[in-house]
C-alpha cells in the first residue's frame, strides 16, 4: 500500500515537471508577449514640445534607439488638424534624412483635450488603446494577444507648472495602464520655492510612486556634465588632488549673450537664480563635490549627491551679487525694463553671482562660485577649478594652474600650465593640455541632452533626474534667500547689455580667492596633419 502511494507521487510530480510544448514561450505557435511603447507628449502644440522634444524623439527614431513599436502621441488644448500638426513638427526639425523623417511623422499622431477634465483623459486613453491594439496585431513579429502584450507607456509632460497637478492626476486615474510599465516625466520648474516645491511633491506622490516620476533637468543630459564622473573617479591623477589641499576655488559660469528677447513678462516670474542656478548649476555643482558613489546605481549616485546639498547652509544676501541689464552702449539693444512684457519697475535679477561652501572634510574653505547672465558679453557654459599657488615656487611670474571643462560650445577639457617657453629663452609661459571634442572625436555626434534624458527614461535609468529629497534639499538652501530678495524688493545692480555683468561682481570673485590671469585666451587648436 505505501509503496502503491509512493508510486503515485512519484508519476504525478514527473508528469508536472514536463513542459507542454505548446505553452513555452519560444515555441513557433505561442511567441513571446508584443511589447508596445506609447510616448505622450502633453503639451504638444507649445514651443518646448516643437523645439526641444520632438527633435530629441526624431533624433532617437533616426539612430534606431526607440523602441521598434513606439508610438508618439501629442495632446494638448488646440484643435490641430493631424497633417497641419505633422507639418509644425516636421518644421522645427533639420536632417538630411528625409525618409527618416517621412516614417517618424507616421508615428506621430495628436488628440486634442484639456489638462483637467476626466472625459478627454479617457477619450485619450481609448486612443492609446487602439493604437496598441494596432500595433499588436501587426507586430513585425507576428500577430500577439493583445491580453498579453507588455505595455509601456511614457507621459511627457512639456506643460506650464500651473497644470501640473490637474494634468498629473487626470493621467493616473484615467490613463495609467493597469499591469504595465509607466513613467511621469516633468519639466522644471519644480516649484517657486521650499513650500510650494513641498505641495507639488505630495500632490505627484499622491498619485504616482517615485520610482516613477523623472524630474527633467537638461543640463544633466549634456555630454560634458555626463563625463564630470568618468573624469573624477576614472583618473587616479584627479582623485589624488580633488580636495581642499590643492584646489583654491571652483567657478561654475553660465553666460548668454541675448536678453529676454520678448519673453521677460514669463521670465520675472522666475528670474534668473530660478530659472538656471537653482537647478542647472547646482546640479553641476553636486557631480563635482560629491563623493565617490558605491556604485554606478542610480540611488547611489543621488545619494551622494544630496550629501553635498545637506552640507551646504542657506544662501545669504551677502553671499551674492544681484544684477539687471540696461540697454546696449548703442542703444540697439533694449534693457530688461524696456521689453513691453516685463512689469514696470521689476527689480527681477537677469545676473546673479553666488559663493556656496560645502562644509565637510574634503571641501572646506574652498569657495564654490556660481555665475549666471543674460544679456552678457558672451554665451558660454564652463567650469573652471583654480588649484592653489606652488609652495615656495622658485620660479617668478607665474600663474595657478587650472583645469577647465567647457559644457557649450566646442565642448572641451583643457588643463592649464606652466612650461619653460620654447628655444634659449629660460621664460615661463602659460599653455595647456587640450582636449577639444571637435578635433579629437571628429565623427563623433554629440547627441542633445534631451535625447540622452528621453533615452534613459525609455531604459529606466533614474541616475540623471533629479529625485524628490534632492529637490528640497536645494530649495533650502535658496528659499531664504528669494524671499528676502522679493519681500525687501531687494535693487539689482544695473550692468550695460553685452558687458561681463555687474561691476561689482569681478571684485565679488576676487575676493574669494580667484586670480585672473588677463594675459591668457584659450582657443581650440587645429589638429596637425600626420
Amino acid at each position: 500500500m505505501h509503496f502503491a502511494l509512493w508510486l503515485l507521487f512519484a508519476i504525478t510530480t514527473t508528469c508536472c515537471k514536463i513542459q507542454n510544448p505548446l505553452l513555452h514561450s519560444n515555441h513557433p505557435n505561442h511567441p513571446m508577449p508584443v511589447e508596445t511603447t506609447t510616448i505622450v507628449v502633453l503639451g504638444a502644440s507649445g514651443d518646448l514640445a516643437f523645439k526641444k522634444t520632438y527633435p530629441a524623439l526624431f533624433g532617437l527614431y533616426a539612430n534606431n534607439y526607440l523602441p521598434q513599436n513606439v508610438q508618439i502621441v501629442g495632446y494638448a488644448r488646440s484643435a490641430i488638424a493631424l497633417a497641419d500638426f505633422q507639418s509644425r513638427v516636421s518644421s522645427k526639425i533639420k536632417t538630411d534624412q528625409p525618409e527618416k523623417l517621412e516614417a517618424f511623422l507616421k508615428v506621430c499622431t495628436y488628440v486634442s483635450g484639456k489638462y483637467d477634465d476626466a472625459k478627454s483623459f479617457q477619450q485619450l486613453h481609448y486612443f492609446i488603446v487602439g493604437l496598441e491594439e494596432s500595433t499588436v496585431a501587426n507586430a513585425p513579429e507576428g500577430p500577439g494577444v493583445f491580453a498579453e502584450a507588455k505595455r509601456t507607456r511614457v507621459f511627457y509632460m512639456a506643460l506650464p507648472p500651473s497644470v501640473f497637478i490637474p494634468a498629473s492626476a487626470g493621467l493616473r486615474e484615467n490613463v495609467y495602464v493597469e499591469g504595465g510599465s509607466n513613467r511621469l516625466v516633468v519639466e522644471k520648474p519644480f516649484g517657486k520655492d521650499l513650500e510650494s516645491c513641498i505641495q507639488l511633491g505630495k500632490a505627484l506622490a499622491a498619485n504616482w510612486k517615485e520610482e516613477e516620476i523623472y524630474r527633467i533637468d537638461h543640463y544633466l543630459g549634456k555630454e560634458m556634465v555626463k563625463s564630470l564622473m568618468v573624469l573624477r573617479f576614472a583618473n587616479v591623477f584627479f582623485g589624488a588632488i580633488w580636495d581642499r589641499t590643492h584646489i583654491n576655488n571652483v567657478q561654475i559660469t553660465f553666460k548668454e549673450k541675448f536678453g529676454t528677447d520678448g519673453r521677460g513678462g514669463y521670465f520675472d516670474d522666475f528670474g534668473i537664480i530660478r530659472d538656471i542656478m537653482q537647478n542647472h548649476l547646482l546640479q553641476v555643482l553636486t557631480i563635482i563635490a560629491m563623493e565617490r558613489p558605491v556604485s554606478l546605481e542610480a540611488e547611489d549616485i543621488r545619494n551622494e549627491k544630496v550629501k553635498v546639498l545637506r552640507a551646504i547652509k542657506p544662501l545669504k544676501l551677502d553671499d551674492t551679487v544681484l544684477g539687471q541689464y540696461t540697454a546696449s552702449a548703442d542703444k540697439k539693444e533694449p534693457g530688461y525694463l524696456d521689453d513691453p512684457t516685463v512689469p514696470h519697475g521689476s527689480v527681477t535679477p537677469t545676473y546673479a553671482a553666488a559663493v556656496f561652501r560645502v562644509n565637510n572634510a574634503r571641501w572646506e574653505g574652498v569657495p564654490f562660485i556660481l555665475k549666471c547672465g543674460k544679456a552678457l558679453d558672451e554665451s558660454k557654459v564652463d567650469i573652471r577649478i583654480q588649484f592653489n599657488n606652488v609652495p615656495g615656487n622658485i620660479y617668478p611670474n607665474t600663474v595657478r594652474n587650472e583645469l577647465v571643462i567647457r559644457l557649450q560650445p566646442k565642448e572641451a577639457v583643457y588643463m592649464k600650465f606652466e612650461n619653460k617657453e620654447p628655444g634659449l629663452s629660460t621664460e615661463t609661459h602659460t599653455t595647456e593640455l587640450d582636449l577639444s571634442y571637435e578635433k579629437r572625436y571628429q565623427n563623433a555626434k554629440i547627441p542633445d541632452a534631451y535625447e540622452s534624458l528621453i533615452l534613459a527614461c525609455l531604459k529606466g535609468d533614474k541616475s540623471n533626474f533629479v529625485r524628490d529629497d534632492e529637490l528640497e534639499a536645494a530649495w533650502k538652501i535658496f528659499t531664504p534667500l528669494l524671499h528676502k530678495i522679493e519681500g525687501e524688493k531687494i535693487q539689482p545692480d544695473l550692468y550695460q547689455y553685452g558687458s561681463r555683468g555687474p561691476a561689482r561682481a569681478s571684485d565679488f570673485v576676487k575676493n574669494l580667492g580667484f586670480v585672473r590671469d588677463d594675459g591668457y585666451k584659450w582657443a581650440p587648436h587645429n589638429t596637425p596633419k600626420m
